[in-house]
């Protein structure tokens, strides 16, 4: 069954149809939720709310189509109260990603954490756009729906966040990053 008429039906109360609306997203948000957070149990928490608010909230959605863009702006704005309410540091984990052939492990490594050291200085709406459009691969539209600001805003807070990314980077003085300047 398509998700237009899983919507359709969850609307309607069937809980079954909203299970499996959850079954197909969750992972999706949970790997949004913890590229925002950064930490594991404030990204469950955040789905969590998140699916929460979506079921209570579902019959007021009025276009099914829009389901995947109300979702992302219900979890963005759970991540912005998981953030505010508790302000811990994550233990910085690596990629679960495989080396790429012909590069150094250990300099890839260095560089995922001085990445890694530059997003946690962003801030949670900063990261959410940074996240919504690389990860997600939104277009800044959408990206703007999802955190309920203007797409102006939206590039703003883009434009900022990719700025004290490179300044960050830039600033731990490694002579690779010179290239970005």
């Amino acid at each position: 069954m398509d998700q237009r008429a899983l919507v359709a039906r969850a609307q309607g109360g069937d809980r079954d149809a909203f299970a499996q609306l959850v079954t197909n997203t969750a992972d999706r948000l949970y790997a949004l939720a913890w590229r925002i957070l950064r930490d594991v149990e404030l990204a469950h928490d955040a789905v969590q709310s998140a699916q929460l608010a979506a079921w209570r909230d579902l019959r007021s959605l009025r276009d099914p189509e829009r389901f995947d863009a109300w979702q992302y702006r219900l979890l963005v704005r759970a991540c912005y109260v998981e953030a505010r309410h508790r302000r811990r540091q994550a233990v910085l984990r690596p990629l679960e990603r495989s080396p790429e052939r012909g590069l150094d492990p250990a300099r890839q490594l260095a560089d995922h954490d001085q990445l890694e050291r530059a997003f946690r200085r962003l801030t949670p709406e900063q990261r959410a756009v940074v996240v919504l459009r690389f990860y997600a691969d939104l277009p800044l539209t959408e990206v703007a729906a999802a955190v309920g600001v203007p797409a102006g805003t939206a590039r703003s807070r883009l434009h900022y966040a990719l700025e004290r990314l490179r300044e960050a980077i830039v600033a731990s003085g490694d002579p690779a990053a010179e290239e970005l300047a």
